[in-house]
């Protein structure tokens, strides 16, 4: 549970001064991996895991960031910034605020206090949490609003430019954008979404298999050049084919015998998990959690089979879980080679869901598993003088 009152506290007895608290939420992706950087269609869920910012203003040109997380606190000149940051945690706070200098809103000196209880490295975007939730602060200062979706594009502005990672839209946007019990479908490329609900007897269980292969970095760039060489096959044939969102199946059983094998079966997953991605938001929306659990199961096999992006421990994990009282869905979530699996399992069984997948897994595995067990939060938000966050 974030502490609203301590990270007050903090605030007000290292800095002085009472602060105004802004939250950002990280985020699970239910369905559609892969896909963003082909325009194409993802389906997250903001999670009750997120980002504490608490900012009040200095009286000199300094921004000052203090993370209780890392228990380290730095100071940096505003006209410092500079457009490129260290590879230190620091790069995400003062990332937010250098895209704020390139737009010309003036962002005067500022305290800011840091809390999250997003799990480091588990693939569930703690980074975008404190992105955005400094961001929401930062604009506070400034005395400068922006829609909600601007900042999603800044926020991924200052991971892609400041901080040098490669992410897409889908992380900062659920962020800003999530909606209590509800999953978010977004289009990549236009950025329209619409809400799907998701039933409040169900919750969100993820499952971290504690594994990250260390060729993922290599992998996903041989992915991507795969992506885009299927591509360029099927735009021979029909120009108006700018990435993998405008291909359809069809366009596979034509061209697809010009394409060496793997490269046609990871065109076929992005092709097919678009499709799946919009069913599942439309099985949501009529409360049919069969057909959400077959296309998650779907999305899962075509992720190790045509993608080949899952390794064993994950498919252990998946085979584990469908077997499980109240398992609705199951399936590997984030980047790949690794990393958390989603489920979603009845809310009356989420505990002992838990309890026989981290003894199954740990003696099959060999290896102790964290599950983190969740609802579909609300986006970012600033957090009322007597609210608190909910407990996790």
């Amino acid at each position: 549970m974030l502490d609203v009152s301590g990270i007050k506290r903090l605030h007000r007895d290292r800095f002085g001064h009472e602060p105004v608290l802004f939250l950002a939420p990280g985020r699970v992706n239910l369905i559609g991996e892969h896909t963003d950087y082909a325009d194409g269609f993802v389906m997250p869920a903001a999670i009750d895991f997120a980002t504490l910012a608490a900012i009040s203003p200095s009286q000199d040109e300094t921004a000052t960031v203090c993370s209780k997380n890392f228990g380290e606190t730095i100071r940096r000149q505003l006209n410092e910034i500079g457009t490129k940051g260290s590879h230190h945690w620091s790069d995400y706070p003062f990332g937010v605020l250098s895209i704020l200098q390139q737009e010309g809103i003036s962002v005067s000196g500022f305290h800011l206090t840091l809390d999250g209880n997003v799990p480091l490295g588990a693939g569930l975007s703690s980074s975008a949490s404190i992105e955005v939730a400094s961001m929401l602060a930062m604009l506070h200062v400034a005395g400068a609003s922006l829609p909600l979706q601007k900042i999603a594009l800044l926020c991924q502005r200052a991971e892609n430019d400041y901080v040098g990672a490669p992410c897409g839209i889908m992380d900062q946007f659920v962020s800003c954008c999530g909606a209590a019990d509800h999953a978010l479908l977004l289009d990549c490329r236009s950025l329209e979404y619409r809400l799907a609900p998701i039933p409040k007897h169900l919750s969100l269980v993820i499952c971290n298999t504690m594994v990250k292969h260390s060729h993922a970095g290599g992998e996903y760039g041989t992915r991507r050049a795969e992506v885009e060489e299927g591509t360029a096959i099927l735009r021979s044939h029909r120009p108006e084919i700018r990435l993998l969102r405008d291909a359809t199946v069809e366009d596979l059983e034509r061209w697809g015998h010009e394409m060496p094998p793997n490269v046609l079966k990871r065109c076929r997953h992005i092709i097919t998990e678009n499709t799946r991605t919009v069913a599942a938001a439309d099985a949501l929306e009529a409360n049919d959690m069969t057909k959400l659990g077959q296309l998650m199961a779907e999305a899962h096999a075509s992720y190790r089979d045509d993608f080949e992006a899952s390794c064993r421990e994950a498919d252990i994990m998946v085979e584990l879980a469908t077997r499980q009282t109240g398992c609705v869905g199951a399936r590997l979530t984030g980047g790949g080679f690794g990393g958390c699996t989603v489920n979603l399992v009845e809310s009356a069984h989420a505990e002992q869901f838990a309890a026989r997948i981290a003894t199954e897994y740990s003696e099959i595995t060999g290896i102790h598993p964290e599950i983190y067990q969740s609802h579909a939060s609300a986006g970012a938000h600033e957090v009322e003088h007597s609210t608190a966050t909910p407990e996790n």
